[in-house]
């Protein structure tokens, strides 16, 4: 009987063995979810980036702007952040590099010191904050605007896992998109307006990143509000009873003015005209950017995703409508050209601060890549703002920043080609601190501008003398190379 027994309880357990390992063979053979076999990566949980960069886009469109407004309220703004130079590609390299002009050799947008071949030969391709974070493991992807003369039959260049840019897309119709390498056309149905066509790729590449479990980097660069002021066709029309902003400097030259700018004569009735037409169109063309804000925002709650991503808004430039008798029109070293939105929410960044500290577009690479956990390169002319992002009031803050400009622009293909009217200043090197601006044009002549007391810019004291602070402070930053230098520099002593 205890033998039979045995038999039977070895049976038995021979028989409970072959069962488990059957059913070990059937999920290997796939009959559960391949989930099951494949597991999903871990997730990686350093910060996403969203950076809306826009063209031309100034101070004075952002209360125009709801979805900007409620970023403003859940984020912080940095109301000192200014541009290396009113000028699309020099700003955009400095941004891309977080180096000054002329550490990136891009002063301009075409010809031997600027524009994209420029970008290209000074090497600032290897020195974008993109590759760095595509080498760390992000997913990286580039729409709209890249650098000026780009071409989407060009190349993608490193660094980038989703490339989506145009070339000369201003009109936001008939123009073609370089889509990883493969063109596009895009014509004039009411669809093929760009800045919605970037909203929706940039919605669905924050899906698949959210999919992916791994961090990403997102740079919508729109070419509104940039002229022709093409809105998009729901908001036809949707500003015509907007006055035109008129600030004190509004129609009028300030004492002792700059060659350039002396024999300005004062606005015609037809010259205000055009600048509330220019005003009402470029509100208009900046709703379809504040859409796509906010469907950005929607989809990054909709994913899970809006508590770890920083959610970056900015301009390349300002642009100055009427004010020291200039028309439409940007590259002076005013406070309307070179002063622009920076606005951030995110992890860990206070609701409703505005931050005062001097801070410039070669801070933003430094900043993502502190953030995303690298180092910052020491050829980086810049500084992290991930302190003054997060709340912090740090010691020792910078006191000025450098502006470089190159001029007059008489390039005929220049989309930023001004006339007379709008102002096309000669070369100058301009340092803003928080009290002062100091131009030195090419030739000698200097504006100093006391804006403590004259915000405005109307009374340009320089005739009565310099402060000396403000002219060795020029002379160390337009010779400086690298964030340690370059820091040094911005002290002021």
């Amino acid at each position: 009987m205890r033998a039979d027994h045995s038999a039977h309880k070895t049976g038995k357990s021979r028989r409970a063995l072959i069962g488990l390992l059957a059913a070990v063979f059937v999920v290997v053979a796939g009959c559960t979810s391949p989930a099951a076999i494949h597991p999903k990566p871990a997730v990686d949980h350093r910060p996403n980036f969203v950076f809306v960069l826009t063209d031309d886009l100034s101070w004075n469109l952002v209360s125009h702007m709801p979805n900007l407004v409620a970023l403003q309220h859940a984020g912080t703004t940095m109301s000192r952040y200014y541009v290396v130079d009113s000028l699309c590609c020099p700003s955009r390299s400095a941004i891309f590099t977080g180096q000054y002009p002329h550490d990136d050799g891009v002063f301009t947008n075409a010809g031997n010191d600027g524009g994209y071949f420029a970008f290209n030969q000074h090497g600032d391709q290897q020195k974008s904050f993109a590759l760095a974070l595509h080498k760390a493991g992000y997913r990286t992807a580039l729409m709209g605007k890249y650098l000026n003369q780009y071409q989407p039959a060009y190349p993608e260049p490193p660094g980038w896992n989703e490339w989506d840019a145009a070339g000369n897309a201003y009109g936001e119709y008939g123009y073609n998109l370089n889509q990883n390498g493969r063109p596009q056309h895009y014509g004039s149905a009411p669809q093929d307006y760009l800045t919605d066509v970037l909203a929706a790729k940039a919605r669905s590449f924050i899906g698949s990143s959210a999919a992916s479990g791994r961090p990403f980097m997102l740079e919508v660069a729109t070419f509104a509000p940039h002229a022709p002021y093409t809105p998009a066709p729901r908001y036809a029309h949707a500003a015509q009873q907007l006055a035109a902003p008129k600030t004190p400097a509004y129609n009028r030259l300030p004492a002792n003015p700059p060659p350039w700018l002396k024999g300005h004569p004062p606005l015609s009735a037809t010259d205000q005209a055009n600048i509330t037409t220019t005003f009402r169109k470029r509100v208009e063309d900046d709703l379809s950017v504040d859409d796509m804000i906010g469907g950005l925002v929607d989809e990054l709650r909709a994913t899970g995703l809006a508590r770890n991503t920083y959610f970056v808004f900015s301009s390349d430039n300002g642009f100055h409508l009427g004010e020291h008798r200039l028309s439409s029109g940007k590259q002076t070293a005013f406070e309307t050209d070179i002063r622009v939105p920076l606005i951030v929410s995110g992890p860990g960044i206070p609701a409703g601060r505005i931050v005062s500290q001097l801070t410039s577009s070669i801070d933003l690479a430094p900043t993502f890549e502190t953030l995303a956990g690298l180092p910052v390169p020491a050829g980086a002319d810049g500084h992290s703002l991930a302190g003054l992002w997060h709340g912090q009031d740090p010691v020792g803050w910078r006191l000025a920043i450098l502006i470089e400009h190159h001029g007059p622009n008489f390039s005929p293909a220049d989309p930023d080609r001004q006339t007379f009217k709008a102002g096309d200043p000669p070369s100058y090197e301009a340092v803003r601190t928080p009290t002062a601006l100091y131009v030195r044009y090419a030739g000698g002549f200097q504006e100093y501008y006391d804006t403590a007391t004259d915000p405005d810019e109307l009374d340009n004291l320089a005739g009565k003398g310099v402060p000396a602070v403000l002219r060795q402070a020029l002379s160390a930053l337009e010779n400086c190379h690298g964030g340690a230098a370059c820091w040094a520099a911005a002290q002021l002593g």
